[in-house]
């Protein structure tokens, strides 16, 4: 069982159902919050929180473009959810999609010139499939015609996927994009996974009940699975460092876990003070420069 662990360093104080359609309900009202983290080795510190969206309505799934400058996000605007993008340089955000679909989770490619969606197509509510939009616009292109209904994805190269896909139980895949095959390799996933930094390889979560849900790891090379840690109770998002470490929110509160320690989460913030509360999205820019934070509103 793992333990919480307090740290000694001075720091400064992401939700959808899983349904038939991941996307039927109704979201909650969500904020995404940018962060400096000022990596000082054992220490990280942590500038103060600006949000970037602060509007009524659900901004949520935010991830970091390769330069680090920008941050897609999923917005839902009068029913409709679309892909927009916040400039770090000029502070400005627009929109990426504007189509009759809705298109969520956007994840940079390893191509670095397009991002994937998960997009619920207009003929039926049921059917949630893997697009690629260029970066620079133009038209999308269906990444996995056979695959479906997709809810997550996470690239390891670039022709290898790992997604969460629906059903009783949803499982978690390795696809290859080239044949657009996919290989059960678990059940009983969760929504959270992600390229691991510096190893070709994917994490993703596992929930065997209730209360006990994993972070694990899969070598894209071996396919083996390996288990990393616990999660926080109640907790299944989660980010990377670029030095290995993990970082998963708790209520206002933001968690660090280190491989040295593998049964530990040190505290590593408290937001309690900044009215950042309910933690559960979090992505990492790519040059470990800064923290993007889903809260409730």
């Amino acid at each position: 069982m793992f333990k919480l662990k307090p740290t000694l360093a001075l720091v400064f104080s992401i939700c959808l159902p899983c349904t038939a359609s991941l996307f039927a309900q109704s979201p909650p009202a969500t904020d995404i919050h940018l962060l400096e983290i000022k990596n000082l080795g054992e220490r990280i510190e942590l500038g103060a929180p600006h949000n970037i969206t602060n509007r009524d309505g659900y901004d949520n799934q935010p991830s970091f473009w390769p330069d680090g400058q920008r941050v897609l996000y999923t917005s839902i605007r009068e029913g409709q959810a679309d892909i927009y993008v916040y400039s770090l340089v000029d502070k400005s955000t627009q929109a990426m999609t504007q189509t009759p679909e809705s298109e969520y989770s956007p994840t940079p490619m390893p191509d670095s010139r397009s991002y994937s969606v998960v997009r619920v197509e207009l003929d039926t509510m049921l059917v949630q499939r893997l697009w690629a939009f260029p970066i620079k616009g133009g038209e999308p292109q269906l990444i996995l015609e056979k695959i479906n209904p997709v809810g997550y994805h996470a690239w390891g190269d670039e022709y290898t996927l790992g997604l969460f896909v629906l059903g009783n139980p949803p499982t978690f895949q390795l696809v290859n994009t080239q044949t657009g095959d996919g290989k059960i390799l678990a059940e009983g996933v969760g929504r959270s996974m992600h390229k691991i930094p510096g190893q070709h390889a994917i994490s993703f979560t596992t929930k065997p009940n209730d209360k006990i849900w994993w972070i694990n790891r899969l070598g894209l090379d071996s396919q083996q699975i390996t288990r990393l840690t616990q999660t926080l109770p109640g907790s299944e998002d989660y980010a990377w460092l670029p030095d290995g470490s993990m970082l998963m929110g708790s209520g206002s509160k933001l968690y660090r876990w280190q491989a040295e320690s593998p049964n530990e989460w040190q505290l590593l913030a408290d937001f309690s003070a900044d009215s950042l509360h309910d933690i559960t999205r979090i992505a990492v820019s790519p040059d470990g420069q800064y923290l993007a934070v889903v809260s409730d509103r």
